[in-house]
C-alpha cells in the first residue's frame, strides 16, 4: 500500500509527540516546557526543504516541531523528526541540509531524532561529517532504531510511545509458511499490544483511538477473516461483545473486504479522508449485502449496521 507508512507515521507523531521526547529522554521536561503548546511547522519544512514532495521510490516523513524551553533565554527551539526506512547513503547529508536551512530561515536552536524503521536501521548512521583541507564539519542527531528495543523491553515501558515501536516491529516479523501462519503469529503478537494499551496504559481517548488505529492498519492481515477474529476479541476485552449468527459473520467478513478497500484507497489521499471514506463505505456494502441476500426489515438491517433506516430504505431505493 503505497504511502501507507508514511500517512500513518505522520499522524502518530503528533499525538505521541510529547511521549516520544520522554523516550528519548526521560527527564526532557526539565528543558521543555509542554505546558506553553506545541506547534506542527510542517507547510514550513516543505519550503524549506521542497525535495521531499516530490515523487521517488524511497519516500520518507518528516515532521517539524516547535516548542518551548525552560531555560528563559531562547524562549523556543525547533525539533526536526525524520522517520526513515531504508538506508540511503545519502540520508545523513539530507539530515544536515535539513539543519543548515532551518538556521538559515528561524535562527533558533535545532535538534534533531531520525526514527529508523528499517531491518537494517542500525546501519544508518548518526552524524553527517565533511572536511575539506582544515575545515571540518560534524553534524550529530539522535537516531532511534526500532530493532535495538526487544518486545521484553518495551512492554515493561509505560510510554505510550514504546506501544508504537512494537507496533512498527510487527512489519519486521518473519512468518514463513502460509497466509494462515504469518495470520497467526500477527494476531498473537497485536493482541498482546492491544492488552497493554487496553490494561496497562492510562491514556486519553485522542491517543488511544491513534495508537489502536496504528495497530489495526500498520501491518495487516493476510486474510479478512483473521481481522474479524482479531475485532471479536478486542470487543471481548472491552466488554462490547455481541452474539452473531452465521449470515452476520459472513456480511461482517465482506464489509471488512470492502473496508480494506477503502483503506487502501483512503491511506494515499490522507488518513482522516481515507478513514472516512472508508467506513462508509464499509456501512454501504454491509447494507446492501444485507438488503440482497436477506429479508431483515429495515429497523433490523440499521441496528445491524449500526446506521439509520432512513439511511437504508435510500439504499434499497437506489438498488431498485
Amino acid at each position: 500500500m503505497k504511502g501507507k507508512y508514511d500517512i500513518l507515521w505522520k499522524g502518530m507523531l503528533e499525538v505521541v509527540i510529547e511521549d516520544l521526547l520522554r523516550f528519548v529522554q526521560p527527564d526532557i521536561d526539565k528543558d521543555l516546557d509542554f505546558e506553553r503548546g506545541i506547534e506542527f511547522l510542517d507547510k514550513e519544512l516543505n519550503k524549506i526543504y521542497p525535495e521531499s514532495q516530490k515523487p521517488s521510490d524511497t519516500r520518507f516523513v518528516d515532521k517539524l516541531v516547535k516548542v518551548y524551553t525552560r531555560d528563559g533565554t531562547e524562549k523556543w527551539m525547533l525539533l526536526h523528526i525524520e522517520v526513515q526506512g531504508k538506508n540511503e547513503p545519502n540520508f545523513p547529508k539530507r539530515m544536515f541540509r535539513y539543519y543548515c536551512r532551518l538556521i538559515d530561515r528561524y535562527d533558533r536552536p535545532v535538534a534533531a531524532i531520525a526514527i529508523l524503521t528499517g531491518r537494517d536501521g542500525h546501519k544508518i548512521q548518526d552524524r553527517y561529517e565533511e572536511h575539506c583541507l582544515w575545515t571540518r564539519e560534524i553534524y550529530e542527531y539522535k537516531t532511534l532504531c526500532i530493532t535495538d528495543y526487544t518486545d521484553e523491553e518495551l512492554i515493561k515501558s509505560n510510554n505510550a510511545f514504546a506501544l508504537v515501536l512494537m507496533v512498527a516491529r510487527e512489519a519486521l516479523l518473519m512468518a514463513e509458511g502460509s497466509d494462515q501462519e504469518w495470520d497467526e503469529v500477527l494476531l498473537q503478537q497485536k493482541m498482546l499490544i492491544f492488552k497493554l494499551l487496553n490494561k496497562r496504559l492510562k491514556v486519553g481517548e485522542r491517543k488511544y483511538n491513534a495508537i489502536l488505529l496504528f495497530l489495526e492498519n500498520y501491518v495487516r492481515f493476510k486474510k479478512p477473516e483473521t481481522n474479524l477474529i482479531f475485532n471479536k476479541q478486542i470487543d471481548r476485552e472491552t466488554r462490547k461483545n455481541k452474539t452473531m449468527d452465521i449470515f452476520e459473520q459472513w456480511a461482517e467478513i465482506k464489509a471488512q473486504e470492502s473496508l480494506e478497500e477503502g483503506l487502501e484507497k483512503g491511506l494515499e489521499k490522507g488518513l482522516e479522508k481515507g478513514l472516512k471514506e472508508g467506513a462508509e463505505k464499509t456501512t454501504r456494502q454491509f447494507v446492501e449485502n444485507l438488503l440482497k441476500d436477506s429479508t431483515f426489515p429495515a429497523e433490523k438491517i440499521a441496528s445491524l449496521a449500526n446506521t439509520s433506516v432512513k439511511f437504508v430504505r435510500k439504499v434499497k431505493k437506489e438498488l431498485r
